[in-house]
Order: C-alpha cells, then structure tokens, then sequence
C-alpha cells in the first residue's frame, strides 16, 4: 500500500469511527454535504460524448457502480461489493464477469449481464447511432455471451486484441441501466443487439443518448442507482440530490445526503458563507481565492490536458489555419502564468515520464509565440478565430486575452466565445471554432486514467475525436498503444507519432489541468483523484463534523 493510500485509510477509519460514535469527535456526523464540481450536470449518462466531458462522473461515482472504481491517484480498485472479473484466457484475452447475487438497482431489478451487453453496444463503434464518447477496449471486445436476466456474463476479445488496461471496462459510471430502455420501448434489448437487430438497435441507441438527461421534472424511474447513493432530484439552478440508497447491499453510506453543485461564479461566497464542504475544481477556475480558516486547499495535477481543440469544420478545418493559431499561441507563458510545465504529449497524458519521449519531436516550434510564422502559415492572409470555453473561468478567459494579444500581429483575430454551456456539442455544432478545454473536451479533468484509452480521442471516428481527425498512421498506433504494455515499445510508437501530430497540429497542448481540492476543515476521508470522477470515487466514506 503506498503512503497515499494509507493516508486515505487512516482518514476513512477516522471517519468511521466518528459515524459510529467509537471516538472523541466531538459532534455527530452531519447528515447532508455539499459537494461542487467542476462542470454542468446535464446526464446521468456519463459514457455520451456530453456526459464524459460535464461533471457529471464525478456525481455518480458511487450511484452508478461497476467492477471497478479510480483510486486517489486514478489507479484502478476492484469493487467487490459488485462483482469478479477472472481472466480465464490470455490468447485470445478472455474474461468472466459475475455480478454479485444481491445486486439490485434502486427499484429492486437485478443487476444483470444485460447491462454489460448494452455498455458494449454503446461504446463498441459497431452501432453507429450511440453518440459514445469513448470506444477504447470496448472496440476490441469480439463477442459477449450473456444469457438475458443472468448474472454471469463471458466477455472475449479479439484474437491480437488483448487490451491492456480491461479493468477500466465495465467501471463504475459505465454500465446504464438496460431494464429502463427495455420497460421504456418495449423491446429485449440484449436479444437485439447479440441478433443484431439494426432497427431495434437504432431505437435503444436514441434512448441511450437522451432518456437520462437531467432536468429539474425529470421522472425518477428512468434513473434507478446500482450504488449507495441514489437519484433524489435535480434542482431549479442544477443541483443533484442524491441520497443514501436503501437497497444499497455493501456498506452504508456514511452521510445520508449529498447535494452535488454544479461550479458557478460565486465560489469565494460560498467558502465565506459555509455554503459549501467540499470544492472539486479546475485550478485557477475560479480566479484568487481568499480561504476562510474553517477551510483548507490543496493542488494536485490531474491526468487531464489543457488543449485547444480545432473544429472540424468552418475557419480551423485548413491545417494551415490550425498551424497559424498554434504558431502564434505563447504556450510558454500560458505554462508559466499556470505555473506547470508546458505539456508536449497528445498520447500519452497519463504518464509523467512522455515529457521526455520522442512525441516531443517537432514541438520545439511552438513553445515561444512567432507571430511572422504565423502570417507566413496564412500567406498574408486574416484569420477571425472564435474561442470558446466554459465560462466562467478566470484561468481560461486569461488565456484567450494572451493568446488574443500574441496572435494579433499575424492578423489572426481570437474573440472570447465562452458560455456557460460551452463544450464538446458547441464545438461541433460550429457554434465556435475552438474548444479549449480538457481531455474529451472536459470542464474537469476528462481522462479515463488510462493514457492508451485517452488516446483515442485522436482516433478516427472515436466520439471525443471532437477536431474530427483521422490520419491512418496514428490510428495504427493508437491500436497499437491499447495492446502494448513493452516500455521500450511504447516508447518507440510515440516517437513515430510525434512529428506526425506535431504537423498536423489536429490540436495544440497547453498544460496539465491542476485540480484544486477544498475542504471544511470538519470533512474527513475526502481525497482528491487526477481522473475525471474526482474527489466524487468515495463520496459514500465522506464524513462532515457538525
């Protein structure tokens, strides 16, 4: 166990025992916690392309459950409360999956292995109408045996498709409910899809995109809970209310009550007023903030690049538009008024050690602005580029106007095209021309934890592909990465990507995304998590003093 993991166990046995009274905590738990995110909290399905990039995962970390969970420091942990995976082959990699005989969603359905099936389905690409952000492993799963209404379930891959970093399948927030679409249609969804029913699946993949979007009148039978925490409402200005699950069969959650917030721009009153316990965001998100003594700060960097993103359409599509933009961005002093070190890596975010790698080849171009470059790229010509992000955020608005100052001598015009809404959809709409944000196109943090699935983001059809890139050489060594584990290997395919990205410039990494953490100081067994399910992975450990 490393030192961080037994700092956390140590702060969840404190919280335990001041829930069950056996210490000197001088009060009683309190039964409800705040708790504010980064992003909007528009779905509960947090596997679409909106969804994995809003707040929504770290929402429902310990709602919707899985095999697996994203430890403190984004490392995979079996949830046995759920279920076992045993490897039963390695060539082909086949897996068997069995799901615990007591689980139950919310409404008293079983947990089945038609949920695994529907995941699959989704995020397989083989069905092109799930608006799935991530197709990483699942694309590689060859067939799923699962007898309807069972517990059990086969999962084998395809012949040199061994997917290095399967735990991250079948995770928590993955697995949708599939009796909800099968009560709301009326159709066997599992027989569908393994019969390949293409207008019936057609059908499930237009529910699977839009019957869990929140919204303050939603109906709560479309959003049933496999974990300790169960959907109560959703608020007038966002919020979700979750509450502890009564058909929750682990351990109890420790706090009844957790209203999840999405990130607004009255943060420092909600530290002066005690409004809120805990604030999972995006470091300088939020502008200077004066802390209150009854509260503490800690930074920590996420998994996550901060990146423009180029659309694939209107001004950005010409890659002689994207190399001007690029060429004129100071990501040196972006770094620097971030206080990281400039990130350099598109496929390997996840790993410290990529700064180093050969994908660094051909960055050394746009490291410092170079405006006359930038004019020449263009051939004389003027650019009007629209910027967007998710507003408010002070960090980000900044780096439009430096980006706008530096940019303006090459002729290229940058206008501030943020919202409140901006994100991954806006992007693609052509409502704006550049996304600057996280992994995915998040708010937060948006990794997986897993640098090979991350990676797909610049795979050709992949959902977050958002700049709609598609060069068959890096689709080849994004495939390659997923089945790699050789170090060596590893190392050699990211330098035959690097001078391939770093002229295409499909987008342009800034920085690594530092996530602030900030706690009452009467919280115990709150961590923070450089994965996009944040400080959310324990919330059902989570513990307030009154």
């Amino acid at each position: 166990m490393t030192a961080r993991l037994r700092g956390i166990a140590a702060a969840m046995a404190v919280a335990l025992a001041c829930a069950l009274g056996l210490s000197s905590c001088s009060d009683s738990p309190a039964s409800e916690i705040t708790y504010a995110v980064d992003g909007t909290l528009t779905t509960y399905n947090t596997n679409t392309v909106a969804g994995a990039a809003s707040g929504g995962p770290q929402a429902f970390a310990r709602v919707l459950t899985g095999f697996n969970y994203h430890g403190p420091d984004g490392q995979i942990v079996g949830d046995h409360d759920f279920g076992s995976i045993a490897v039963v082959g390695r060539a082909p990699l086949v897996l068997d999956y069995v799901i615990n005989d007591q689980a139950v969603y919310s409404d008293g359905k079983p947990v089945t292995c038609d949920d695994l099936v529907l995941a699959w389905a989704a995020q397989s690409g083989r069905f092109p109408g799930f608006d799935a952000a991530n197709q990483a492993g699942y694309r590689d799963i060859a067939t799923i045996d699962c007898a309807p209404g069972q517990k059990r379930a086969r999962v084998s891959f395809a012949a040199d498709r061994a997917f290095v970093d399967y735990g991250q399948l079948f995770a928590a927030t993955s697995l949708m409910p599939a009796h909800v679409i099968a009560d709301e249609l009326g159709v066997d969804v599992t027989g569908a899809i393994l019969n390949n029913d293409g207008p019936t699946i057609d059908r499930i993949a237009q529910a699977w995109n839009t019957i869990w979007n929140l919204t303050p009148d939603l109906d709560l039978k479309r959003f049933p809970s496999s974990g300790p925490y169960k959907l109560e409402s959703v608020t007038e200005d966002g919020a979700v209310v979750l509450v502890a699950n009564d058909k929750w069969w682990g351990a109890k959650p420790v706090t009844n009550k957790i209203t999840v917030r999405p990130r607004g721009a009255d943060v420092q009153d909600q530290l002066n007023n005690g409004a809120v316990d805990v604030v999972d965001v995006a470091a300088g998100s939020s502008g200077v903030l004066n802390m209150p003594e009854d509260y503490t700060q800690s930074d920590s960097p996420s998994a996550g690049i901060e990146q423009l993103i180029f659309a694939a359409q209107g001004p950005m599509a010409a890659p002689e538009a994207r190399r001007a933009l690029a060429l004129c961005t100071p990501r040196d002093v972006i770094a620097r008024n971030a206080e990281v070190p400039i990130a350099n890596t598109r496929l390997n975010p996840v790993i410290e050690e990529a700064v180093n790698s050969g994908e660094t080849v051909g960055a050394e171009q746009f490291i410092a602005a170079n405006p006359d470059a930038a004019r020449e790229a263009l051939d004389n010509e003027p650019l009007t580029v629209r910027i967007g992000y998710q507003a408010p955020n002070a960090r980000l608005a900044a780096t439009i106007g430096v980006i706008a100052k530096s940019c303006a001598p090459a002729g290229i015009t940058v206008q501030d095209a943020a919202s409140e809404d901006t994100g991954p959809l806006t992007l693609r709409a052509n409502n704006i021309d550049v996304l600057l944000a996280s992994t995915g196109g998040a708010t937060g943090s948006g990794s997986t934890g897993s640098s090979a699935m991350d990676a797909y983001d610049l795979h050709t059809g992949n959902g977050n592909n958002l700049s709609g890139y598609s060069n068959p050489r890096i689709d080849g060594i994004i495939d390659a990465l997923a089945v790699t584990s050789d170090p060596k290997e590893l190392a050699r395919l990211l330098g035959e990507a690097g001078p391939v990205l770093w002229a295409d410039v499909p987008t342009l990494p800034l920085y690594r995304q530092q996530r602030t953490l900030i706690t009452s100081t009467k919280m115990y067994a709150v961590s923070s998590n450089p994965t996009r399910w944040g400080a959310g992975w324990n919330m059902d450990r989570w513990v307030l003093e009154q």
